[in-house]
């Protein structure tokens, strides 16, 4: 079965978005600091861009919250194609939580946007049927994540660890009693630890 895999930067204290996002701070007031590994100028050495290989390696369909998608609240009352300009990053289906039901959007470079109203379990459902042998990727943010850690269909894990305390915002693992991962890769950086895990057994 291909694998599930889940990769988030967060914070020294468990943040994984600043508070009060917004269309100037699409991670959320000093979000961006925990991304500064991969959305700085440069990397701060090689395990920077190791990991962003992990991120960014190409999967058959991913699944992402209406926060990660943008910051429109309630209907969709305006013309919102997501962060990402013409062109987006995933080059797959993308399945977009939602309570307010819209039309696929489609993208240049193979992306296209699907919204679900039916729940976690229903994107994931139409990811894997459309990911066939590529996998799926659970984007984010973080309450789509813990959504993915309480079904149990993470199969790897990947943390960036930024040296960076955020104090309040989107926290990755309120809720989550156990974790089930075991570590089987660690890079250092001054900018970020980059931790995989492995769901253990």
């Amino acid at each position: 079965m291909p694998d599930t895999t889940c990769h988030m930067s967060i914070s020294l204290d468990g943040f994984v978005a600043g508070p009060d996002q917004s269309r100037e701070n699409p991670l959320g007031k000093r979000g961006r600091e925990v991304h500064r590994w991969h959305l700085g100028d440069e990397r701060a050495n090689d395990a920077d861009a190791t990991a962003e290989g992990w991120l960014m390696r190409p999967r058959g369909a991913y699944v992402m919250g209406r926060n990660m998608f943008g910051p429109i609240r309630g209907e969709w009352d305006e013309d919102w194609d997501g962060w990402w300009g013409s062109e987006p990053p995933y080059h797959a289906p993308v399945f977009v939580l939602t309570h307010h039901a819209r039309e696929p959007i489609e993208m240049e470079g193979g992306t296209s946007f699907h919204f679900v109203t039916q729940g976690f379990e229903a994107a994931y459902a139409q990811a894997r049927e459309t990911a066939g042998e590529d996998g799926v990727d659970i984007a984010g943010g973080a309450s789509t994540v813990r959504q993915a850690l309480a079904a149990g269909v993470i199969d790897e894990l990947t943390l960036d660890v930024a040296p960076v305390l955020l104090g309040s915002g989107e926290r990755l693992f309120d809720g989550v009693e156990s974790l089930g991962f075991e570590p089987v890769e660690v890079l250092h950086s001054p900018l970020a630890t980059h931790i995989r895990y492995r769901r253990a057994g």
